[in-house]
This record gives C-alpha cells, sequence and structure tokens, in this order.
C-alpha cells in the first residue's frame, strides 16, 4: 500500500550561501539547477494544499486533483508572480545562465554529439542530479506525492522543468537508443523509473569510462610508423571527401593475417588526430551484437576515436537505428567481403605486402642487433622469406641471435597455417643424393637459383609492368615412379631453407560440388602466409585435362580445373607438381611453366652410382668397395629405379643380418626381387645364375 505524504509538511527553505557559479563544475551547476527547481516545486505544492481547508481531509484533496489545480499552467503563472519565490527564480537565472557559458560546454557537446533536444537534456539532468546526490530521492518522492517513488520519472521531469504534459524520454529517443538514460522496472500501472548510466557522469568529469561488457573486447591499437608504400596519405584524402557528403566512412581494409592492416588504421586516423580503438568482433556473440555495438559507438562518439574491427564477426550487419562514429575501419582478409551499412560510405583499401626494403628496414627495427649480422645471412633472410609486419615483429619479440635463427623461427611461426591441409616433408637430401641426367640437373639448378633471387627481380618496376600475373614459380616433375622427383623436391627446399608441404589431395579433392575449389582457395590463401614450397604428388589427380561436358559433374570438375588454373597464376610462391602420368595433366597447366623436367628411369651408370651410394652410406665404405663386383653385375643386369634401388638395399640389409652373414649378392636379390615382385616382375633362375655367377 503506497504511503501518503502530507504535502504541507514542505521542504524547508535554506538561505542559499553565495558562491561565484563560473567557477563551479558543470555536474555543480546540474545539481544546484535542479535543487532550485526542486525547491520551487516543493513551495508551489505546499502553497497550493495550504489552500485546502480541510486539509487532512482525502475528500479535500481528491476535490483537488479533480479541479486541475495543479496544473502546469497554473503553476507557472504562480512562479511570476508569488513573492516568496523570486530569490529563487533569480538564483536559478543565475545557474542556468552559467550553465549557458563556458562551465556548461561539455554538457552542450554531450546534447550535440548524441542529437539531444532541450527537454531531453532537462530529463538528463534531473538523472544526473540524483546520481550525483541520492539523498534527492526524498524529495523526488515528495514531489510526486508517492513514498514510494524516490527516483526520476519522466513526469516528475516534465513538471520540474516546465514541460508540463509533453513527453520527455521514450525506447526510440536518443536518450534511450544510446543508453544515457535507462529504464527500469516498474509494477503495473507505476511510471517507469529512470537512471542515466554512469558513462555520461565520467564524461562530463573529464574521464572516459569503458563499459563493463567492453572489458576484454575493446583495446587501443597503438600507433607505429607505417610503411612507405602503405597509402596513408591517399586513404585520409579519400576520406575528407568522403565525410564532406556522408555523415560516417567506413575504410575497408583488406590483406592477410599480420600485414599491419591495424597499424595501418591508426596511422590513417593519426592523420586526423584520433586515436583507434581496437574492436575484437570474435568476443561478441550474436545475441549481445546489437547492445556491444551501440557501447562501442557511443565510446567512440565520446572519446574523439576511430573504432578498427576486426575478427570473425565482421559478416553481421550493422543496426542502422544509430548513426555511427564518423571513421571506422574493417579490417578483412584477402577476398573477405562485408555487407554495406546504411548511409555509410565504404573505401576499400588493399594493404600490399612489404617490399624487400621495408623488410629490411622490419628486421632492422624488429632486431637492433641485426646490424652486426654477416651481410649475405641478412640478406637472404630478407629476401627469402616474404614475412609480414606482425611476423617480423613476432619473430623479433624472441630475440634471435643470428640470421639463421631469425630463419628457423620464422618458418616456425608460420609452420602451422596449412593445417591439415598438408604434410610437412623432412628434407635430408643435398645435391649429392641426386643421381639424375646433366640436363634435369641443370634445369633444378636454375629452378632453385630463380627461387633465390626472384624476389629481387619481381619488384623491378619493368618486370611488374610486362608480368603482371604469374609471378610465382611453378615446376612440373613428371616421370616414372621412383625416379627422385620427391628428392629433388626436397633438395629444392632444403638448399632453400623454406619447409616443403606436400599437399593431401584426400583432403583437397571432393565428391561435393563446389567443396574442391573451396579447398584449393584456402590452401593457397594460407600458403601464401607461409614461407615454403607446395608439392603436389600425384598431381595428374587434381590437375587432369578438362573433358567433354557431359552432365553436371563434368562441368563443375571443369570449373574446378579453371578456377585451379587462376590460383596458381596469381600465388606468389613456389610450387612443385610431381606426377608419373604427365600425359593426363591439361595442357593449359604446361603452357604456363617455364620448368617441365622429365626424370626418366636411371641408366645402367646411375643405377652403378646409386647402388654404390647407398650401400657406402648405410653400410660403410669397406662393405661398398668389398661389394664393387655386385653393385656393377647389379646396375648391369637389373633395370629399377632409384627408389627400389634404395628399398632393395634396406632389404637385404635385415635378410643378412637375420642370416647373421656379411651382406652378399644372395641378400641384394631377395631384395630386388622384392621390389620386382611389385610390379609383377620377377627374376629367372637363369638370370639369378647369371647374376650370382657374375657377382
Amino acid at each position: 500500500m503506497t504511503a501518503h505524504i502530507p504535502l504541507h509538511q514542505t521542504i524547508p527553505e535554506r538561505e542559499a550561501p553565495e558562491r561565484d557559479f563560473a567557477s563551479a563544475s558543470v555536474l555543480e551547476l546540474v545539481l544546484m539547477r535542479v535543487r532550485v527547481r526542486a525547491q520551487r516545486r516543493a513551495a508551489w505544492l505546499a502553497q497550493l494544499w495550504g489552500q485546502i481547508d480541510a486539509i487532512d481531509s482525502l475528500e479535500g484533496h481528491l476535490q483537488a486533483c479533480l479541479d486541475d489545480r495543479d496544473s502546469p499552467g497554473a503553476e507557472a503563472r504562480w512562479y511570476q508572480s508569488a513573492e516568496a519565490v523570486q530569490p529563487l527564480n533569480e538564483r536559478l537565472r543565475q545557474i542556468e545562465g552559467a550553465l549557458a557559458g563556458d562551465a556548461g560546454e561539455s554538457l552542450r557537446r554531450l546534447g550535440t554529439m548524441f542529437q539531444l533536444g532541450e527537454m531531453e537534456l532537462d530529463l538528463l539532468q534531473a538523472c544526473l542530479a540524483i546520481a550525483i546526490d541520492p539523498t534527492l530521492g526524498t524529495v523526488y518522492g515528495y514531489l510526486q506525492q508517492h513514498a514510494n517513488r524516490p527516483y526520476v520519472t519522466e513526469a516528475l521531469a516534465a513538471r520540474l522543468f516546465g514541460c508540463g504534459y509533453r513527453s520527455l524520454w521514450s525506447p526510440s529517443s536518443p536518450l534511450a537508443v544510446w543508453g544515457l538514460v535507462k529504464a527500469g522496472e516498474a509494477a503495473i500501472g507505476e511510471p517507469l523509473p529512470l537512471e542515466v548510466d554512469p558513462v555520461a557522469i565520467d564524461w562530463l568529469r573529464g574521464e572516459l569510462r569503458v563499459d563493463a561488457e567492453l572489458v576484454g573486447r575493446v583495446r587501443t591499437v597503438p600507433p607505429h610508423p607505417p610503411l612507405d608504400s602503405w597509402p596513408v596519405e591517399e586513404t585520409a584524402r579519400a576520406i575528407e571527401r568522403g565525410l564532406q557528403d556522408r555523415s560516417a566512412m567506413r575504410v575497408v581494409v583488406n590483406g592477410p593475417t599480420a600485414s599491419g592492416r591495424q597499424t595501418f588504421a591508426a596511422a590513417v586516423a593519426a592523420q586526423f588526430g584520433l586515436e583507434s580503438l581496437g574492436v575484437d568482433t570474435r568476443a561478441i556473440e550474436d545475441g549481445d551484437w546489437s547492445n556491444i555495438f551501440v557501447r562501442v559507438q557511443r565510446l567512440a562518439v565520446m572519446g574523439g576515436m576511430a573504432l578498427v574491427w576486426y575478427g570473425s564477426g565482421l559478416h553481421r550487419p550493422w543496426p542502422s537505428h544509430i548513426a555511427p562514429a564518423p571513421l571506422q575501419f574493417l579490417v578483412c582478409n584477402e577476398h573477405q567481403s562485408v555487407p554495406p551499412g546504411d548511409g555509410i560510405l565504404d573505401y576499400p583499401v588493399h594493404l600490399p605486402s612489404p617490399t624487400l626494403d621495408e623488410r629490411r628496414q622490419l628486421w632492422q627495427g624488429a632486431i637492433p642487433q641485426s646490424s652486426v649480422w654477416p651481410i649475405e645471412e641478412l640478406e637472404t633472410l630478407v629476401s627469402r622469406y616474404r614475412l609480414n609486419a606482425g611476423d617480423i615483429s613476432a619473430v623479433g619479440q624472441r630475440s634471435p641471435s643470428s640470421a639463421r635463427e631469425a630463419a628457423s623461427l620464422a618458418r616456425e611461426l608460420t609452420r602451422q597455417r596449412l593445417g591439415n591441409l598438408g604434410q610437412l616433408l623432412d628434407c635430408p637430401f643435398t645435391w649429392d643424393d641426386l643421381v639424375l641426367p646433366a640436363k634435369v640437373r641443370q634445369d633444378l639448378e636454375d629452378f632453385t637459383f630463380e627461387a633465390q633471387e626472384r624476389s629481387t627481380f619481381w619488384e623491378l618496376p619493368q618486370a611488374q609492368r610486362l608480368f603482371p600475373r604469374g609471378t610465382g614459380l611453378v615446376g612440373l616433375f613428371g616421370g616414372p615412379p621412383g625416379t627422385g622427383k620427391t628428392m629433388a623436391a626436397q633438395v629444392i627446399a632444403a638448399d632453400l631453407e623454406l619447409d616443403l608441404f606436400r599437399i593431401d589431395l584426400a583432403t583437397a579433392i571432393s565428391k561435393y560440388i563446389g567443396e574442391t575449389a573451396k579447398h584449393l582457395g584456402q590452401i593457397f590463401t594460407r600458403a601464401a602466409r607461409m614461407n615454403a614450397v607446395l608439392l603436389f604428388d600425384e598431381a595428374d589427380a587434381l590437375f587432369s585435362k578438362r573433358t567433354e561436358v557431359k552432365d553436371s559433374h563434368d562441368r563443375y570438375a571443369n570449373a574446378d580445373t579453371s578456377y585451379l588454373l587462376q590460383l596458381l597464376e596469381e600465388y606468389r610462391g613456389i610450387v612443385i607438381l610431381a606426377t608419373n602420368k604427365k600425359q593426363n595433366i591439361d595442357p593449359a597447366f604446361i603452357r604456363r611453366m617455364r620448368y617441365v623436367l622429365d626424370f626418366p628411369r636411371p641408366d645402367r651408370a646411375q643405377r652403378q652410382q646409386i647402388w654404390s651410394q647407398v650401400i657406402g652410406e648405410v653400410c660403410g665404405q669397406e662393405t661398398r668397395q668389398r661389394l664393387n663386383g655386385t653393385i656393377a653385375t647389379l646396375a648391369e643386369g637389373v633395370e629399377i629405379s632409384g627408389a627400389q634401388i634404395k628399398n632393395a638395399v634396406l632389404s637385404s640389409i635385415f635378410v643378412a643380418r637375420r642370416s647373421r652373414e656379411p651382406l652378399s649378392m644372395v641378400h641384394l636379390l631377395r631384395g630386388v626381387e622384392r621390389e620386382l615382385s611389385k610390379e609383377g616382375r620377377s627374376l629367372g633362375s637363369r638370370e639369378k645364375g647369371r647374376l650370382m655367377g657374375n657377382g
């Protein structure tokens, strides 16, 4: 049951102390203004109910309400004419005059920021006053003739500030939309309690509060010097032009991970004297998106900051019920699209990879001691490892002591980016392990040299103009199984000091329409951020010839082939295609490759060299010398590949160990027969006898 407040028990009048209003803060002036208006309202109610003869009569109070004696017009006329309130009127003029001056500038600026009207500012002040001085709750309850309403209501604020019966607050008003004033819960029939968000109080005190809901979701983006190739000034000019016609602008910064997109955004924002605030959309659930979006925009508006949105939640549409902060950045991955914003101009920027000179500067900035490293090793680090700014910074934080250690850390940093789409291969082989025809060996060395020098060449303006596409290095290694194609790729990767990843075709190729293209896109997108050589083993399964279209599967298979061709042309890294069926490769791929190498089966001399090398390294040089005649006989009499020779030696070693005998022709023949049986071949008894006799 509601307690009745005897309205004749008015607030006692006190002599207002003399003070210099110009020296008061805006919140002090707001509190003074609300207090004086509350005193006037209390005085009006006291004299109004004092006129009732039957002061303790409920009937008298009801009749006064029905007669509308407490009308806004009557109250306003009484303020003008009653001598008792003229001191209060004069004090109110002084306070409001001070608020209209420099002292109230921040309050007016807050109103401008969020497009608050005069009445909304009045309601805000009523909420501010009780937040600053909670003892006003008793006063507010008294003025509303209800002890259980010690809070701001819309009707109370309207009467305090002479707004009559007009509406000061609604769920669609700027105060509510921006969350500056929030409505609490109330019983049915009761007016909603209104309270100010502490963010507004702190801002008027000169402090910028970060909402509790934003902790862990926003952070300051520290400014760093931009790279020379970044279009900072060009973007700033575009923003100036765009904001002449629009109230807000989004710069969509596209580029690979760790390419410095957030740093670029901060550099552009600094052109306008703005601090940058990063927003991690990964930390925002779908159900919280609208609320967090408003709070982030409010923080940016109040703090005069540029927002830098990043993470996996950029696909969400922006709410259109508020006007966002003027300058925002969307940090996107390559080829990522974002939904347009209502009334917001998007300006796309693609962040280029650092040039050689920029990478050199980044390494020197991240690792100052690199200035004393051998110049050749430092230049190899700069040119061979196409790292972005963030990657170089991450390596620098681990303080490598040499260029080689820095290179190792660079490879380790990017090694996991391919995920389960590729398998990291060990590269223990050297050029001495390769036994190939002279021409193939020369082509491999040319391929490796180009891989070492390509970074410098492709930064030449004339090279970029004449070859705008196809700057990657792609080689096709064809030939029968076991002829050294994979080993050659391992030797090249080891020589380049790069990781070698064999692409898992079982993961890449899918029977479902569109999935193969999706997997291929992921492979090349992720590999572009790595320092690795890609090896497509059994490449004919993926790079096969396009066929006549007989059904939808043929059409999509051909589309996958065309898409793969496009990916190869755009890829800037090193790719090796190995196949046993070169004739099945689509000619369009072959035409675009400058390195097409045929790995033949080894001839007699090459087989002898392979037998000798493998036995000598695994069994020792004494055993190799003892078996020289046997090796020559096997090389002459059995045509097998290099891989088969290695496997035959391995098998024969264990056969010899089992029999506890020195390795000999009989054991080696057992290994050879095991390898031949895999192809459905065998050695006849006469041939074995001949080999045994000669060996």
